[in-house]
């Protein structure tokens, strides 16, 4: 069977949807998923399961085969000891809550996770790393580039012979840049897989390589995209 795959996102309140909706209904939340994730997810051969955080996280877990944390806000520096930086952008403490036990439940039963973005940053943090909380755009490597289609790949990354990206990616590729934070520390048990020639870490991996995180947004690359590919293809191998 095609493996199931979740997909975290996002939950506003509808009141930030401006006049589409009554004022009737400006109290109601909504749950926010960018089609190009599952979308990602079905071309790479997986079947995409849109996950609510109104379920007990193990339970869902529990049928799941692999896992997207994907991308938004800014992880709550909170969570890593930090004081808020002055340029930090939204943070949504009740998704880090849901995505850290999400993750952790998803470590637990041993599926893969692919980590995109505010993912890569939340993982690191999930395992005692650190984040620069805002980085300027800066010459020529570019992180973020918001005034560039989130489609178009803007810089390189160079990956490390030995790791896990480079066996998905091959040693080299072009990717977009979306992102305003970075890595500061590495958590414990990952590696470094790649890099911008800036030197800021675009991937790293866990050491039983059942976690692939990237610091640039694969599902709006052309698809499918070699890391869901990797997260589709080790479902399968698990669940075997």
């Amino acid at each position: 069977m095609r493996p199931l795959i979740g997909l975290s996102g996002r939950r506003w309140p509808a009141s930030r949807l401006g006049d589409f909706l009554p004022r009737a209904m400006s109290e109601v939340s909504f749950d926010l998923h960018f089609s190009d994730y599952g979308r990602s997810v079905a071309l790479a051969g997986g079947v995409p399961v849109e996950l609510t955080r109104d379920a007990d996280v193990d339970e869902i877990i529990a049928h799941l085969d692999g896992l997207v944390l994907s991308g938004g806000a800014d992880v709550d520096p909170q969570s890593y000891d930090a004081a808020a930086h002055e340029n930090l952008g939204e943070i949504e403490p009740d998704r880090d809550e849901w995505e850290f036990a999400l993750y952790a439940a998803a470590r637990a039963k041993g599926i893969p996770v692919l980590a995109i973005c505010r993912g890569f940053q939340l993982v690191n943090v999930a395992h005692g790393g650190t984040l620069n909380q805002h980085v300027e755009l800066d010459d020529g490597v570019g992180h973020p580039q918001w005034d560039i289609n989130g489609r178009t790949a803007t810089h390189a990354v160079s990956c490390r012979s030995s790791s896990l990206i480079a066996r998905v990616v091959g040693e080299s590729l072009d990717v977009n840049s979306l992102h305003h934070q970075t890595l500061a520390v590495l958590g414990e048990g990952l590696a470094v897989g790649a890099s911008a020639d800036d030197g800021v870490v675009e991937s790293f991996s866990s050491t039983d390589e059942l976690v692939l995180a990237v610091q640039w947004h694969p599902e709006l690359l052309p698809a499918p995209d070699p890391t869901f590919v990797w997260l589709v293809t080790t479902a399968l191998e698990v669940q075997d």
